[in-house]
Formats: structure tokens, C-alpha cells, sequence
């Protein structure tokens, strides 16, 4: 097994969302911090050890391009994005380069998820997993880190608003725990969380 310094490891942002429940913005617009989520998600994936990210939009996706500095990512522009957070992450998972070992999903609407969090389940990668998440005081969130070899299946079971939940059922998936929060930016109640 090569250790995660030399595999080479991606994220896989999910940013594709238009919001509704917000009033219909792009929630990889929304800022905080003085930051906007998408560059946030993109700086975490960075600092937490992934080489290469691939950035999925889709509602709001010109506006995000011309706004968000997505300098050296991998944009894919999921036009299905109506159809659930499925489409997006086989669309993702589809632009990963073919040198890639592993990927790791990320959501944009989950601003307080750590760069030290993304580095738990690399490690936990390096150590032998092929299947990992994120967990916060035992319940699991994101990153959820997928080795190459399941991606086809993984894209397989992305059905719907479902994501890899189904995927992740079927598979020996290994617990890290983690600080921070997996807390996401759903409903407008939401946007108090943000500064």
C-alpha cells in the first residue's frame, strides 16, 4: 500500500446545488468568513492533503465561474443537477484523473468540515481503507473517502438525492472520528451560522 504522501489522492467537491430552500441562491456563493463556501471547500481539500479537486456546479454555474477563483480545479458543469445530489457525484466521480488512488467527497453547503478532517480519512486510506467517513460524536458525515477500485459501483448506486448513502451500506465503511461539525447550510434559519 502506498502511503497517502505518495498516492495520489482527490476531492470531489459537490457544490451543484441551487438552494431552493434558501431562496434559490447558489450556496457555493454564500461567504463566510469573508470567504465563499466554494473557495473554503476548495482551500480544506488543499490543506488537508488532496492533490487534485474537481469542482461540480450546477445551478447559478456561469455566475459561480465568473465569481469563485477555481484556479488549478478540475469544473465540471453537471447539467442534471435538478435530479439530486446523485448525477453530481457521478459526475464527479467521472472527472477524476485516471492517475488517481482514492477520492474524497465533499459538500460545499458544510463550511465547518476541517482540512484536519479531510487528513483523518486520508490517513485512514494509508492505513488500508478502501472505505472511510468522517464521523462527529459517532455520526457519520463528510469527508467520505472512496477508493478508485469502487468507483464504478459507487456511481452505480448514485441514484436520486441518495448520494453514496447507498453505496456506503453495502460496504465495510471504517469510522474516523473527527472535530469540527459537520453542521450544513440548508434553510435560511441556517445563515445565522455563517459570518
Amino acid at each position: 500500500m502506498e502511503t497517502h504522501t505518495e498516492a495520489h489522492i482527490a476531492a470531489v467537491i459537490l457544490a451543484a446545488g441551487g438552494g431552493q430552500r434558501l431562496g434559490g441562491r447558489p450556496k457555493a456563493l454564500l461567504t463566510h468568513g469573508g470567504e465563499l463556501l466554494i473557495e473554503r471547500a476548495v482551500r480544506t481539500a488543499r490543506a488537508g492533503g488532496c492533490r487534485s479537486v474537481v469542482v461540480v456546479l450546477g445551478a447559478g454555474a456561469a455566475e459561480v465561474q465568473q465569481q469563485a477563483d477555481l484556479t488549478g480545479c478540475i469544473v465540471v458543469v453537471n447539467q442534471d443537477w435538478t435530479t439530486g445530489m446523485g448525477s453530481s457525484l457521478r459526475a464527479g466521480l467521472a472527472a477524476l484523473p485516471s492517475s488517481c488512488d482514492t477520492a474524497v467527497i465533499l459538500l460545499v453547503d458544510q463550511p465547518f468540515v476541517t482540512a484536519e478532517a479531510v487528513g483523518a480519512v486520508i490517513a485512514a486510506f494509508a492505513s488500508g481503507a478502501e472505505v472511510a467517513t468522517a464521523t462527529y460524536q459517532g455520526r457519520r458525515g463528510h469527508p467520505v473517502l472512496i477508493a478508485a477500485r469502487h468507483w464504478p459501483e459507487a456511481s452505480a448506486a448514485a441514484v436520486g438525492d441518495r448520494g453514496a448513502r447507498d453505496f456506503l451500506a453495502r460496504h465495510e465503511v471504517l469510522a474516523v472520528p473527527c472535530e469540527g461539525s459537520p453542521a450544513d447550510i440548508d434553510v435560511p434559519e441556517d445563515l445565522m451560522l455563517l459570518d
